[in-house]
């Protein structure tokens, strides 16, 4: 994947004013923006996106900012991640061992599921990963992002408590379910095309999935990137922090409810893909 803006970037100060040209590892290695409100960080998000129009902005809300070792913001998909800095073979080894047998249960699984598209899900492995990755059934090399901000926002909020970030990536034109971009070495996956509407969840979160091209299927294609080139990090065009109390103070823009962001109880997949986890095991 290719570091986004080799060109500047157009990116708002701290305190507003004239916008200021940044690489992205600057916007990296920076502080987070700071917002009060979500109007606030709306109105930001529309500069951002005004100032840089050849790419399309989505969004990750997270609980922290979490760095790496040359201290730049690391938004890597949980495959690749760990609790150092450094992730060693070991565990991404078998995290992919993990992943290939999840994608032999979910193809025997979702036949038995209420759910049409079963041919798709045997012949695209991107689909697969999708579906394994946005219902938590074990790591893939995919990123989970929203095209709402209210929707990432929302997901910044849910541990009670300090700050929530939300990260705004730029990622080449979507089009069609699958968006292939070779410059960029990227896709990205419009859930919505790629889940039945039985599926509630990816729909109601407006999800997307980023993801390497060509796609990383096995370790040993892995060794042939480091760490770095796989961290959508890359791809940070802005970052901002809130205070989670006062930020949703305001009653114009009320945050979205776990219950509304996670309607497991009417989604028929829900109970399959329980049980491709307990068949997985820890």
């Amino acid at each position: 994947m290719r570091t986004i803006g080799r060109s500047r970037l157009l990116q708002i100060p701290q305190n507003g004013g004239v916008p200021v040209e940044l690489t992205c590892n600057q916007i990296r290695k920076s502080e987070a923006i700071q917002v009060q409100s979500y109007l606030e960080l709306a109105n930001k998000i529309a500069e951002i996106q005004y100032l840089n129009p050849e790419y399309v902005l989505v969004f990750r809300g997270q609980a922290h900012d979490y760095r790496d070792e040359d201290n730049l913001s690391s938004i890597r998909p949980g495959i690749f991640r760990g609790r150092d800095r450094v992730v060693g073979r070991s565990p991404i080894e078998a995290r992919f061992s993990r992943l290939h047998r999840a994608e032999r249960l979910l193809i025997d699984h979702w036949q038995q599921a209420p759910i049409a598209g079963n041919e798709r899900i045997k012949k695209y492995r991107i689909l697969r990963w999708s579906i394994l990755q946005h219902y938590e059934i074990c790591e893939t090399p995919l990123l989970d992002v929203t095209y709402s901000l209210r929707v990432a926002a929302s997901f910044a909020s849910l541990q009670d408590g300090g700050d929530g970030y939300v990260f705004a990536l730029g990622v080449p034109n979507i089009s069609g379910t699958i968006t292939t971009d070779m410059e960029a070495g990227l896709q990205v996956v419009r859930l919505s095309s790629v889940c039945p509407p039985q599926a509630r969840r990816p729909h109601i979160q407006e999800g997307y999935l980023l993801g390497e091209y060509p796609d990383i299927s096995v370790y040993t294609e892995k060794q042939n990137y480091s760490l770095f080139e796989v961290d959508f990090g890359r791809r940070l065009l802005a970052k901002f922090k809130f205070d989670k109390k006062s930020f949703w103070s305001r009653n114009t823009f009320p945050k979205i409810s776990t219950q509304a962001l996670y309607p497991d109880k009417h989604d028929p997949f829900m109970d399959v893909s329980k049980q491709i986890k307990a068949m997985l095991g820890d």
